[in-house]
């Protein structure tokens, strides 16, 4: 039976602004640079952010619905989204539900949207089959729908979906945590919520990876359920149960995090490798100080960005395209500590 042994801390994600380390500078840096189509200089955002819609807003309103607010990730969405407002001449009206689980919370909020009759509904889906009613709903009304990062399980309804390949993503990160561990051993997933598009994309991604090496097999699999905590207990979980785990992929920043920590506490910093999505703060810290070895960075500012300029060009009856992937890259520990030129 293995055991750790070491003691590293996180720096709190909370009240500091992400440091960005060399090649973690640079991807970002060619993230807020470019589109889809090619490098364009993204405009200077409003100076306040709409939350509320008014009669003071004549130009015509994109509704942007996240899955919730409080993650890094969304947060990065939301500029680009408003980059894209100030670029296409549109007001961008951003709202969402705190929590990822609330599904009842984003219904609400969509209906409010479809009520005051917004010109178009960019939205990320809380769970593929319960929100399709209501994306049905505001195409009856004659709003135009996008989906961005989480779809639903009606493909006829959104006039365009604009996301990560989650399932070649969730791939990437497999193959990452294979070599890792050298091809052997039991490994554990913490994806987020089932029956969200992404979640379920990047899990099956993961399995189809990992499947490929005859020494590896899959865990156990808990899901965060979008928050900290219960990663963290996810993953603590993984680590009392199976005393011969050697690695862990979680899907997104909260289950990332809450991976880390219970590494960190528990003192396998090392034995057990952890491959996370996205780049927050506390990721960028442990990724760092070795706690996590690899990092799945997304393009959350593209998919913003992306969403609103589709949704103008369709609301102008332009032809758009039905799909399109923004990429990934993997930043490693040994990338991120390398020092500059």
């Amino acid at each position: 039976m293995n055991s750790c042994s070491s003691d590293q801390s996180i720096a709190s994600a909370h009240g500091r602004a992400l440091r960005l380390f060399p090649a973690l500078a640079l991807l970002v840096l060619a993230i807020l640079a470019c589109s889809v189509g090619g490098c364009v200089k993204h405009p200077a955002l409003k100076p306040e952010s709409i939350t509320e819609i008014t009669e003071e807003y004549r130009n015509p309103v994109v509704a942007v619905v996240p899955k919730c607010t409080e993650m890094a990730f969304w947060k990065s969405v939301r500029t680009g989204a408003e980059a894209a407002g100030k670029k296409m001449g549109v007001d961008v009206v951003w709202k969402g539900p705190a929590s990822e689980q609330d599904v009842e919370e984003q219904k609400r909020i969509l209906h409010e949207f479809i009520d005051r009759k917004v010109n178009a509904i960019v939205f990320a889906a809380c769970d593929s089959e319960a929100l399709v009613e209501s994306a049905r709903s505001a195409k009856r009304a004659g709003i135009v729908v996008v989906m961005i990062d989480s779809g639903i399980k009606d493909e006829t309804v959104p006039v365009s979906f604009v996301a990560t390949d989650n399932v070649e993503a969730g791939r990437q990160a497999g193959y990452k945590l294979a070599q890792l561990v050298g091809g052997r051993g039991t490994v554990g997933m913490i994806p987020v919520i089932k029956g969200v598009n992404s979640s379920d994309d990047r899990e099956k991604g993961f399995i189809e990876a990992i499947s490929r090496y005859q020494g590896m097999k899959a865990g156990p699999v808990i899901y965060s359920e979008g928050a900290i905590d219960k990663g963290r207990a996810a993953a603590e979980e993984m680590l009392a149960r199976r005393p011969d785990l050697t690695g862990i992929f979680a899907a997104n920043e909260f289950g990332g995090v809450g991976a880390a920590e219970a590494i960190r506490k528990k003192g396998c910093t090392g034995r057990v490798k952890l491959v996370a999505f996205d780049s927050s703060d506390a990721e960028v810290d442990a990724l760092k100080a070795g706690i996590i070895q690899a990092l799945v960075i997304q393009d959350p500012v593209n998919i913003g960005f992306e969403g609103v300029t589709t949704a103008v060009d369709a609301m102008n009856g332009k032809n758009v395209n039905r799909n399109i992937t923004t990429g990934v890259k993997i930043i490693t520990t040994e990338e991120i500590n390398q020092p500059l030129p």
